[in-house]
């Protein structure tokens, strides 16, 4: 998600890009909790994440953005509609891994999000990967094996909710990469909202014959439901979009490596999560390859 050097404009004097991004890594590093205290479907989960926020978003740019919305091609809207069908995945995939393998190894396996970025960015845009980024991109690639090892000792369980975790990742991938050649032409509001009110079609399109319930959650999970959408999906995501205007691609992606960690203490705090000396080692391989791939980038 590189930023051009003509959307890179002088940051306001009153908001530090710098603490809007801690805000950033802070909300998304709640995403896995808030996933944990859902008792529903994982497809229901997301279907309310993404629909929630879109509801949240909808007055600011019906109001503010009517002309852009209006003006939008054909061409760029069916790039939104591909990158929500990919975001639908992306968390359909990514919560469902929550409830096989840990905290810990789902949140870490899906930030290789960067690493499968690097590889198909080639074919996506042209940008040629440095002999350091690839170096990066085995050292990670290391880590998830790592990790996946050690949860295949917990069962077969663990291991699935590491695949799908990975899954998660590359639709992920598919997204930033999606939104990349479409955020040239529409603004961050504009883009966010379409966006996520596609996944949300898109996710109910899949929940509704397969006949899962809307209705009947318990208090805990409605604020769940909403802790998701108005914390880890506006606060999170759109404060890391945001502030891709004012620093670089890299800068970011390296600060989003905090989620991890982040993920962890909370889930030690909430559910007394344990770590492995398989869930630290592979941990540790891949930021270290991600932080590796980053400084590849820039050179």
């Amino acid at each position: 998600m590189g930023a051009d050097p003509e959307m890179t404009p002088s940051p306001p004097r009153r908001l530090a890009p710098a603490l809007i991004l801690a805000l950033g890594v802070i909300g998304i590093s709640t995403g896995s909790i808030f996933a944990r205290f859902a008792d529903a479907p994982p497809l229901v989960i997301s279907f309310y994440r993404t629909g929630i926020a879109t509801a949240a978003m909808a007055p600011l740019v019906l109001l503010r953005c009517r002309g852009e919305l209006s003006d939008l091609r054909g061409g760029d809207l069916l790039r939104v509609l591909l990158a929500g069908a990919f975001l639908a995945l992306h968390f359909s995939t990514w919560i469902t891994s929550l409830f096989y393998t840990s905290i810990a190894s789902s949140v870490v396996i899906v930030q290789t999000i960067p690493v499968w970025t690097a590889i198909l960015s080639p074919f996506v845009s042209g940008d040629m990967v440095s002999g350091t980024t690839w170096a990066g991109i085995l050292l990670s690639f290391i880590g998830v094996v790592v990790i996946g090892a050690g949860d295949f000792a917990l069962g077969g369980g663990a291991l699935l909710g590491d695949l799908l975790a990975l899954l998660g990742a590359w639709f992920a991938t598919g997204y930033f990469l999606t939104g990349r050649v479409v955020r040239a032409r529409v603004s961050l509001p504009v883009y966010s909202f379409l966006c996520y009110g596609a996944a949300c079609l898109f996710l109910l399109a899949v929940i509704a014959p397969l006949g899962l319930p809307l209705r009947g959650f318990s208090g805990g999970t409605w604020g769940a439901f909403f802790g998701m959408a108005l914390v880890s999906q506006i606060m999170g995501h759109s404060s890391y979009n945001w502030t891709l205007k004012y620093l670089s691609a890299t800068v970011v992606a390296v600060a989003l490596l905090g989620e991890p960690i982040g993920a962890t203490l909370l889930a030690r705090l909430f559910f007394g999560e344990t770590l492995t000396a398989a869930k630290v080692a592979g941990g540790a391989l891949i930021l270290a390859g991600i932080v590796v791939a980053a400084r590849g980038e820039r050179t």
